[in-house]
This record gives C-alpha cells, sequence and structure tokens, in this order.
C-alpha cells in the first residue's frame, strides 16, 4: 500500500510503529520471513506478547501471514512485512485529516472486530 490509506488507516499505521518491539519485528522480518517460534526467539520476547504485535502490525498492513504445514505436519504461522511506502509530509498530513473518522474510532479496512 501506498499513500492512500485514509487518515484513520495512516493513524493505525503510526500507532503500529511507535512501539519498540514493533519496530524490532519489522527489522526482522526485512530481513527474510520467519514463523513465530523463530522470531520470539531471535527477538526474545514470549510468543503471546509476539502473536499481540504482530496482530497489531498485520491490521495496520505492515506485515502479512500465512500458514504453512511444516514437513513434520506441525502448522506454521509465517510472517513477512507487507510492501508499503508512505510518505509524511505536511500535505500528506492535511490530505489524511480530511478522511479521518469524526469519533476518533478507525474505520474501514484494519478496524478491531
Amino acid at each position: 500500500m501506498t499513500d492512500d490509506r485514509s487518515g484513520d488507516q495512516l493513524l493505525q499505521m503510526l500507532n503500529a510503529l511507535a512501539n519498540p518491539h514493533r519496530l524490532r519485528i519489522l527489522a526482522a522480518l526485512c530481513e527474510r520471513q520467519s514463523y513465530v517460534s523463530e522470531l520470539a526467539r531471535e527477538l526474545g520476547i514470549g510468543r503471546p506478547l509476539l502473536h499481540m504485535h504482530l496482530q497489531t502490525l498485520e491490521r495496520a498492513g505492515l506485515v502479512v501471514g500465512r500458514h504453512e504445514i511444516s514437513e513434520d505436519g506441525k502448522a506454521l504461522r509465517f510472517y513477512a512485512v507487507a510492501a508499503f511506502d508512505e510518505h509524511l509530509t505536511p500535505k500528506r498530513v492535511t490530505e489524511a485529516t480530511k478522511t479521518l473518522s469524526p469519533d476518533g474510532e478507525p474505520t474501514g479496512k484494519g478496524k478491531k472486530p
């Protein structure tokens, strides 16, 4: 996704990036795709916490996940960085404000259930 995010989606993306764990997760996934257990070991954080951060990144459109079955029959959830290119400029921020939800709650794609 590029600069076509709505104001709510832009806020969701910026919120997702405003966490050091999530920045480290993105950095690790820029190197290569990884499955949850491997990524948790590499980053030194627990799987439940990693799952929470990955869900936030996925809702923001920054990572994509897919299931695979390993050779030994285990289900693995692999994650990779999604293609995104967001240019923050004063004009971009001004345009994004025109599409913000009036109540401040995110709407549309990526809204929490």
